[in-house]
């Protein structure tokens, strides 16, 4: 897999569902990225369909969306053989609910592919939780978490499908997108920089 020499935030497109979230949100972890790390990036965030052949080029994809996960053959193909050579996928529910019908349908996406019971909850002294930052606690609680949207809960895991004994697609409920997703310059109006666990989710990537 060629890294090249930046990081790009790369997303999938795919032909169900809505893939187009969180418009904001990589301009604002590559931000972070700049704040705190010293790894060159590309400012731009890339979208590629994850029917392409394209999508072997980058380390590191982004995927989410509110409504219907139903991959093609293609798509499904693709997306094994990605993991499986190394690349890193993080998936975020935008919905916050696990009955909610990207969960369903991501989750199910993902038995197709990888097996029953491939997808499992990690522990919460998991190395993804002090790949920089120290979160000591587990996955950092999200603000529609806190305000009761979604199921109503606040999710103190995350879900991963492990290749080779590293996190091969990092699975979340919590919305991380929508938490992250405003503008980089409003986080001086933040008492904490909420978008440091996406720092360390880029820099497990990067680094397992």
């Amino acid at each position: 897999m060629n890294t090249g020499s930046k990081f790009t935030f790369a997303r999938f497109s795919y032909h169900s569902g809505d893939w187009d979230t969180d418009q904001r949100m990589p301009s604002n972890l590559l931000n972070s990225l700049l704040e705190y790390t010293t790894i060159p990036i590309d400012v731009h965030e890339k979208v590629i369909p994850l029917d392409s052949a394209d999508i072997f080029s980058f380390p590191f994809f982004y995927i989410s969306g509110h409504k219907l996960v139903q991959f093609d053959a293609q798509e499904r193909a693709n997306f094994k053989k990605y993991v499986e050579n190394g690349g890193f996928v993080f998936a975020d529910d935008c919905n916050h609910d696990i009955d909610g019908l990207f969960a369903k349908s991501f989750e199910a996406e993902m038995t197709a592919i990888f097996g029953a019971g491939a997808l499992k909850k990690i522990p919460n002294n998991h190395k993804i939780y002090s790949s920089f930052f120290s979160f000591e606690k587990g996955p950092p609680t999200t603000t529609f978490e806190l305000n009761g949207w979604g199921d109503d809960l606040v999710h103190d895991y995350l879900k991963a499908i492990e290749i080779d004994n590293r996190i091969a697609v990092l699975y979340s409920n919590k919305d991380y997108g929508c938490e992250w997703d405003y503008d980089f310059r409003n986080k001086r109006f933040l008492a904490e920089d909420n978008t440091k666990f996406g720092v360390n989710i880029i820099l497990y990537a990067l680094n397992s």
